[in-house]
């Protein structure tokens, strides 16, 4: 079996999976991909038998194949340990008629440590590899508010590494902020950015295609990769977490085994919601992908229509991990719906950048609407959903889930059983659930709705949040969307010379 990957642009140069994950995005600007995913099913009897971390050596063995079983059992032993709040890492619990999917039970309270503790260790063992032995490797991400964190969080101190992670100024919440402004580290940077999270995604693109800056670089031994889910490192491991929530689901005798399973992702930059189709490819028995929006419904309309225009009124919303235009990830599941088609995902990309729009086939879109389907929420549906999911339910969700929550709802039922992913904890958004919650939140900092929330609804915050209370802020840097490449190679030189 061929076992490479290659651009989702182009096939001229194929890679290992080690070598696509040092890389992180491919020279011509496309996303790593491999035609071999669903050549090869997982044994879904052993998968009902076995836990998280078991899924994922067996996730992670069949995506990355030129890893050992012993480099993928090391991997899995130091990502999901102690630093999770349960063995199982990614529990699923009742919603009502549906079943929530909880994924924010890592060391920064988001679905994002499910890949970002993973991500720092595979890079560890592709680093001693041919290709990576001895280089520094900077990552560079974007973040709309808990990618950063999370990333901060995987990298700090790991040998060989740095980490630089930008977001948009004043569009992140003030717990995600405060995550970020306080991280420890001597090998991490932090820099805001005057503009939003579309601004700061594009810039670190155009980074990673500025040859003289990589020239330079690499006259000092040191390299750039992305920890952003342009990365195939970050992709592979969400992938565990669908199959291990369908073993749950037969466990407690939700579903019979084979039966198929709809989720619904709330999702912005698709690499989420993406995981889930390379679930179905390897053989889960997925009904439907269902793609939940915020305001920010550019992927509602491009799943409706087939037209995907970026040139629209971006909208600061309750949901802000969500607030995004230009979805990434897209770009991996047009590869796979035009058929590998490179030169018509290239041209797809190519108007995308220079016109802010473009059209699929018809009979893509067709292929495309069997998997997945889609809906929006804006910010009062967001709110109202908090409130009732509380008070009808009582499980208290933060707005991202919520968003989840109500496309689900307005989705007729078609006998399947239903997964509602949970990407965040609820106290990363104290202010807004509060808020929804029918509670005044004027003139309080977000420890005191924190401390608001916790005492209304009798939960508890996650100990990693609440002690942000007593951290000092070491980060404070500013910068014009034009300054980010000048940051960047400041904080290599600060990190690695």
């Amino acid at each position: 079996m061929n076992s490479f990957y290659h651009s989702t642009r182009g096939k001229s140069e194929n890679v290992t999976s080690k070598q696509a994950i040092l890389r992180g995005i491919a020279p011509d600007g496309g996303l790593y991909v491999a035609d071999w995913v669903g050549e090869h099913k997982l044994d879904l009897a052993k998968i009902y038998a076995q836990g998280f971390q078991e899924t994922a050596r067996d996730v992670l063995g069949t995506l990355l194949p030129d890893f050992t079983e012993d480099e993928i059992a090391s991997c899995v032993e130091a990502a999901y340990g102690a630093q999770w709040d349960t063995p199982a890492c990614c529990p699923v619990t009742p919603l009502g008629d549906d079943w929530l999917l909880e994924l924010y039970h890592g060391p920064t309270s988001a679905f994002k440590d499910v890949a970002l503790q993973m991500l720092p260790q595979l890079m560890g063992v592709a680093r001693r590899g041919a290709e990576g032995e001895d280089k520094k490797i900077m990552i560079v991400t974007a973040t709309s508010g808990d990618t950063g964190k999370a990333a901060l969080e995987g990298f700090a101190g790991v040998d060989g590494c740095g980490v630089t992670v930008f977001y948009p100024e004043g569009k992140v919440s003030d717990i995600q902020h405060l995550q970020m402004a306080t991280q420890k580290g001597d090998n991490v940077a932090v820099c805001a950015v005057r503009g939003n999270f579309d601004d700061c995604q594009t810039e670190v693109k155009r980074i990673f295609a500025d040859h003289e800056m990589a020239e330079r670089l690499a006259r000092e031994g040191a390299v750039l990769s992305s920890a952003n889910s342009i990365n195939v490192g970050r992709l592979a491991p969400q992938v565990t977490y669908y199959f291990d929530s369908y073993a749950q689901l037969v466990r407690a005798g939700a579903v019979e085994q084979g039966d198929e399973v709809t989720f619904c992702v709330p999702t912005g930059n698709f690499g989420d919601v993406l995981a889930g189709y390379y679930a179905k490819r390897l053989g889960l028995p997925v009904r439907k992908l269902i793609v939940a929006s915020n305001e920010n419904d550019v992927l509602t309309d491009f799943l409706t229509t087939g037209t995907y225009d970026r040139m629209r009124p971006f909208n600061k919303t309750i949901s802000p991990s969500m607030d995004i235009l230009v979805s990434s990830n897209l770009e991996r599941m047009l590869y796979y719906f035009c058929d590998g088609d490179c030169e018509l995902v290239a041209s797809l990309m190519g108007d995308l950048a220079t016109k802010g729009s473009y059209t699929v086939p018809a009979e893509v879109l067709a292929r495309i609407q069997e998997v997945f389907a889609c809906g929006r929420a804006d910010d009062d549906a967001t709110r109202a959903q908090i409130r009732s999911t509380w008070e009808g339910l009582g499980v208290l969700i933060d707005p991202h889930t919520a968003v989840a929550k109500n496309v689900l709802d307005g989705v007729e039922r078609d006998g399947s059983a239903r997964v509602c992913l949970s990407t965040a904890s609820p106290y990363k958004f104290s202010a807004d659930v509060l808020a929804a919650l029918g509670e005044p939140t004027e003139g309080m900092s977000g420890f005191e709705c924190m401390d608001a929330l916790s005492a209304k609804t009798g939960t508890v915050a996650p100990a990693q949040l609440s002690a942000l209370r007593d951290s000092k802020v070491l980060h404070d840097a500013v910068c014009d969307r034009q300054k980010m490449g000048a940051f960047v190679e400041s904080a290599c030189a600060r990190v690695f010379l």
